[in-house]
Order: structure tokens, then sequence, then C-alpha cells
């Protein structure tokens, strides 16, 4: 081992005497350099084009260039390499270790001076045609705006036209820099907290969504094997009632005059008697309640209806609906088709239509009716009345493009009732049977 080497062993894995570690990083952060250390770290003169080396920068400046241009990893292989023996310090103890021999010419920093320089030769090559330390100050906040910082700073702190000024420059931004770079992973350790609360809250959500879904299938599986029993019982059944059925016409066709005949004729006759009653009480009873529910509707309209007539309206609305009421023009022989309005109300349109001589013509908007029959429908109607709030999107869409690409007249109407129907009716009125104007389309 070299003379040098031996004066740096703290560095170094040593059998003999491990404390040396510690004991050198102590004195390099809080001792005093002897006085041919000191000597070194006097500032040189002004050496012409000469670029600085790395033991003739500011003491300030070898943390900043160890810390920013050289990655932890390298720093160690490199200390390994001119050292010559495995650097056993942690990370800070070697940080703190390489910045103390930086700052005289050994050969720890002659390795780390190379280094740097075959790192960042191409920043090197740019700097060097920097000739004043303005246009150098320029070319450093360029770089630092465009986050190409470590070779910049190698470039900018040993150029030959970096002051003192620019260095403590240079030197407060790195700083400053390390501050909201700790600040910032302090940040996304934060959010990767909170991501990972949220992942787990979500793998809990996922895990019971999977029970629940086992839950369900588990069911389904269930009442399968339950209708497949109940099949098997119905054909048993069938069967039992097939082979009954064939052994009476053979009994019949053997002995017709058998009493027994008769009396499972006549079993056989009340039992499909009497299911046919149940039958038709049943369909009766389900017929019942489809007229009570669209009775109940159409009183819910005409409630409705009733209470819009009742209630006080503006001058202005009463005006406008005495002149809608008066001022409707004749339909002619034109089909008007009103698409969506609630089932009790569609008698009420046809009513209001009929009376103006038009066609009738009704569509659900998609909700019963099928949505083929719509377009079926558009061709035939003259005229369209559109009701939105109670038709899909779908057939909105499919009566804008047809009214548009065809030409008919259409309004949209917001809100279903026999007034808006009205109004649309005195807007959708052709002012002759033979002069039908274009398209017009209200959203």
């Amino acid at each position: 081992m070299s003379a040098d080497a031996e004066n740096h062993s703290g560095f170094i894995m040593c059998q003999t005497d491990p404390k040396q570690l510690s004991l050198l990083v102590h004195q390099t952060v809080n001792g005093t350099p002897s006085a041919g250390t000191a000597a070194r770290l006097r500032p040189v003169a002004d050496q012409g084009s000469r670029r600085k080396r790395l033991w003739e920068l500011d003491p300030h400046a070898h943390c900043a260039i160890v810390g920013v241009c050289l990655p932890i990893a390298a720093l160690r292989k490199l200390l390994h390499k001119a050292l010559g023996g495995e650097v056993i310090a942690d990370d800070y103890e070697l940080h703190c270790g390489a910045v103390a021999e930086c700052k005289h010419r050994c050969p720890a920093a002659e390795t780390v001076q190379r280094e740097l320089d075959r790192r960042y030769a191409l920043a090197l090559r740019k700097a060097a045609s920097l000739k004043t330390t303005e246009a150098l100050a320029d070319w450093w906040r360029q770089a630092l705006a465009a986050h190409d910082i470590a070779g910049a700073l190698w470039a900018t702190l040993t150029h030959a036209r970096c002051d003192a000024a620019l260095a403590k420059q240079v030197e407060g931004q790195i700083h400053m820099l390390q501050h909201q770079a700790g600040a910032a992973t302090r940040a996304d350790h934060e959010r990767l907290q909170a991501l990972q609360a949220q992942v787990a809250a979500l793998g809990g959500e996922l895990a019971d969504a999977t029970r629940h879904a086992q839950r369900q299938a588990q069911e389904h599986a269930r009442r399968v094997d339950e209708l497949e029993a109940t099949v098997m019982q119905l054909r048993a059944r069938l069967l039992a009632r097939e082979t009954t059925i064939a052994t009476l016409q053979t009994l019949q066709a053997a002995a017709p005059e058998l009493e027994s005949r008769v009396a499972l004729t006549q079993e056989v006759a009340r039992l499909h008697q009497q299911c046919g009653q149940q039958q038709r009480a049943l369909a009766q009873s389900q017929e019942e309640a489809q007229r009570q529910r669209q009775r109940a509707d159409e009183l819910q309209e005409v409630l409705r209806l009733a209470r819009e007539a009742s209630a006080p309206a503006p001058a202005a609305n009463a005006d406008e609906a005495s002149s809608a009421s008066t001022a409707m023009r004749p339909m002619g022989e034109h089909a008007v088709l009103c698409v969506g309005g609630r089932p009790a109300s569609v008698p009420i349109y046809r009513q209001l239509i009929e009376k103006t001589g038009g066609s009738f013509l009704h569509h659900d908007g998609g909700e019963e009716d099928s949505s083929a029959r719509l377009d079926a429908t558009l061709a035939a109607a003259d005229l369209v009345i559109c009701q939105t709030g109670c038709i899909s999107h779908a057939a909105y869409w499919r009566v804008k493009d047809h009214c548009k690409r065809t030409g008919k007249r259409c309004i949209f109407v917001e809100s279903p009732s026999s007034t808006g129907l009205k109004r649309a009716l005195l807007t959708l009125a052709p002012p002759n049977a033979s002069n039908a104007p274009s398209a017009e389309n209200a959203a």
C-alpha cells in the first residue's frame, strides 16, 4: 500500500484498528485543518484560461460537487480504487470523508477530478467557449432552468472566469435545490403512503366484491339445481299421466263397459274444468289489475291537467295560451307523429291533433315499442313532435337525425303537457297544405 493510501486508511477496512474510520470522519467534520492543509486551501490567483482543479476550489463547493455530480455508488467505487482497499464507511461518512479529501491534492482528489472530467466532458467543451463571467453566468442559469445541473455545476465552478461572486451564487442555488429536493421527496413519500392506503382500501373492496360474487354464483348454482329437480319432477309426473292415459285407453278398447271408465272420465273432465276456471279467473284478475293501473294513470294525468288549468297564470301566459288555442291552423291531411309522452296522455294528444284535421301517429320513444318501428313511423309522418323528457337517448338522436336528413319539421318539447302540445301544434301547423317549410329542430 502506498504512503498516501496509508495516510487515509480510515476509509479502508483495517483488521488491526477498526476505529480509525470513525476517528477520521470526526476529525474531518469537527477538527481544524493543519497548517499544511490550510496552505493548500488558500485561493489561487487568476491563472488565465486554465481551469481550476478540484482542490483549488472554494472549500464550500466540495460538498455540492461530491453530492450532486457523483452518485454514491460511483464515489464508493472510486475510493476503492484510489485507496487500494474496501471502504467500509456508510454513505454519510463516505460523503464527509470524500469532501475532506477533495480539499487538498491527494490520490483520492485526483481520481475524483479525472472521473468528473470524463463524465462531463461535453459540458466542459460547451463552457470552454465562454470567455466572460457574464456569459458563464447566463449559461449556468439556462442549464439550471433546464434541470441539467450536474455537468453545468462542475463546468461552471472549475471555469477560469468563475469569480467568487458567481461561485457563491451557484453554491447558494445548489444548496436551496437540495432543500427543495428533500421537501419533494417527503411529499412523494406522503403521496406514496396515501396511495398505499388507497390500494389497501381498494383491495378490501375487491375482496368484498369477490366474496359477494362467489355467494351470488353459489346461490345461482343452488337455484339451477332446484329448477332442474323441479323439471325432473314435472317430467316424471307427465310420464305418469301419459302412462295412465295410455292404460285407460287400453282398458277402454278392451272393455268399454267398465264402470271405472266412466268415473275416471268424469274425474278428468272435472279436473280439466276446474283448471280452466282457475286459469280464466287468473287472466281476469290480471286484466282487471292492468285496467286499474291504466285508470289510475289516466286519473293522475287528468288531475295534473286540471291543476294546471286551475292554477293562476301570468297575463302573458294566458294571452299566449288563448292566442295558441284560437290561432291553431288546421293540419289538413298531414300525419303528425308524437314521440314519447305518458300513456294516459296519449288519448288527449290524439284528440287535440285530430281536432285540427291531422292524422295522429304515436311512438313511445323506445321504452316499449322497438327502435326499428320508430324509423317506419318517422317515414310515414309529415310533422314530428318529440317530447324529450319521456324518450330514450337513442330515440332522441334517431328522430333528430331523420328530421335533419329529410327536412321534416320537428319540435322538441321538454315537459309533456297539453299546453306544450298546443304550442308545438301552433309552431308545426303548415301555412298551407302544398308548401311545407324546411326542417326546424329546436333542442
